[in-house]
């Protein structure tokens, strides 16, 4: 039985469920596949940290060298994280001809159009599963199983960190503060979750997706991202008596000239499917020309659930590789010579329901002055909740849903309403998906 020889450069958690599924599955693996898949050589900074997964004597190495220079390693796995060194690494292992998986969406959103040209130049593959949504098949499903439609919509509750403080705020009514401070207690926020909360994680991942769905590359800086660190209670709890439920989406839509493309909190019916998706739980919604929708949800990050997605792209690669057909299928979907600019719409430009929140002195008049203004820009109200009354001189929450209206124009209102002496301080708006 042939055996394919594999590198793995990080053995930091998803690197270790990477080794445990290899190590543990290694016989159902070889009857899927008809060969033996070896983890020859694994490669990190700290190779003294017991990670709970047994590995052979003389596997752990602190050189890299080790695997991109070593001629019997066929498959190279960069599990490291961030720009550089990881770009370099992978560079380099293809252009020793070795075959490359990552998980690294980060490195994809702002380095993709020079690894996928070097991989079809080159005629190897590379596998990034991993990349988008954990153990979700998002990325096969765009490639191959929906390869013959036209995608027009991608809407995914795509981090897990935000996911879950979210929907602690939601279920049990909790400020911002404590829904991260307890995420980070049980592991499922870094010390530093800026990448998560502000809304970067997910900007890194729906580049990538808008890249392999539309054929076209995506200038990272023009994604338009905010996070959900203005979230409060008050924004949670008023939702919910609008019938909706607050999530951080990543929002990718193609009109047939130009793609709408942006991360920030929305609110989306209770009755939608993606509303109960809760926790560090993931889920993407597809739309095309054929079949309307479809949704996938499962596990988006954790050692294990990511590292089934790495082990799958090797597994798919391993394949190729038996069948001397390793360029089978575009990396990014599309034939590199097919991959054209298609304008991104300007934010100004897009369309959307808008729940507004303001603080507000509690005066005759005060709802006639904003209403005024919202009216002067085009823009109607749906609904309205006022929030208690307050005591003389402080201010109390007054909670608008407004019909469908432009960006510039609810953008223009809310300067203009900011500067009222009945106004306390900025505006909250969340726009509403439905």
């Amino acid at each position: 039985m042939k055996t394919i020889n594999v590198g793995l450069i990080g053995f930091g958690t998803i690197g270790a469920g990477v080794a445990k599924i290899l190590s543990e599955n290694q016989e159902i693996i070889q009857k899927r596949l008809g060969a033996t898949l070896r983890l020859a050589k694994i490669v990190d900074l700290d190779i003294e940290t017991d990670r709970g997964v047994q590995v052979d004597d003389g596997v752990l190495s602190t050189s890299v060298d080790d695997i991109l220079e070593n001629p019997e390693i066929d498959i190279v796995i960069e599990l490291m994280g961030g720009y550089e060194p990881a770009r370099t690494f992978m560079l380099k292992a293809l252009a020793n001809n070795k075959h490359v998986v990552t998980a690294n969406k980060a490195l994809l959103a702002l380095h993709g159009d020079e690894l996928f040209g070097v991989v079809e130049e080159k005629k190897l593959s590379i596998g990034f599963e991993a990349s988008i949504g954990g153990a979700i098949p998002i990325i096969r499903s765009i490639r191959e199983a929906f390869v013959g439609n036209r995608i027009h919509t991608i809407e995914g509750i795509v981090n897990g960190t935000a996911n879950y403080i979210l929907s602690k705020m939601s279920d049990e009514n909790c400020e911002f503060d404590v829904a991260l401070k307890e995420a980070q207690e049980k592991g499922f926020a870094e010390a530093d979750p800026t990448f998560d909360i502000e809304g970067i994680d997910s900007a890194h991942k729906i580049a990538v997706l808008t890249r392999i769905a539309y054929g076209t590359p995506v200038n990272f800086d023009d994604i338009n991202v905010s996070g959900i660190t203005n979230i409060s209670s008050d924004d949670i709890e008023c939702a919910r008596e609008f019938g909706y439920r607050i999530k951080l989406l990543a929002i990718s839509k193609f009109d047939g000239e130009a793609i709408d493309i942006r991360v920030h909190p929305a609110m989306i019916p209770i009755s939608h499917p993606m509303a109960s998706v809760n926790g560090v739980l993931n889920a993407i919604r597809i739309c095309d020309d054929m079949m309307d929708e479809n949704i996938l949800a499962g596990h988006g990050a954790g050692a294990l659930p990511t590292g089934s997605a790495v082990v799958g792209d090797v597994v798919e690669i391993a394949r190729n590789i038996l069948s001397n057909a390793s360029d089978r299928v575009p990396a990014s979907s599309f034939l590199n010579s097919e991959i054209k600019p298609i304008p991104l719409k300007d934010m100004s430009a897009i369309e959307s329901e808008y729940f507004l929140r303001f603080n507000v002195l509690d005066k005759p008049g005060v709802l006639s002055k904003i209403s005024g203004i919202l009216g002067n820009h085009c823009i109607s109200i749906e609904s309205m909740i006022q929030k208690g009354r307050g005591e003389e001189g402080k201010a109390v929450s007054l909670v608008m849903m407004c019909h469908r209206s432009s960006e510039k124009n609810i953008q223009n209102a809310l300067k203009e309403i900011e500067k009222l002496d009945v106004v306390c301080g900025k505006s909250n708006l969340i726009r509403v998906e439905k």
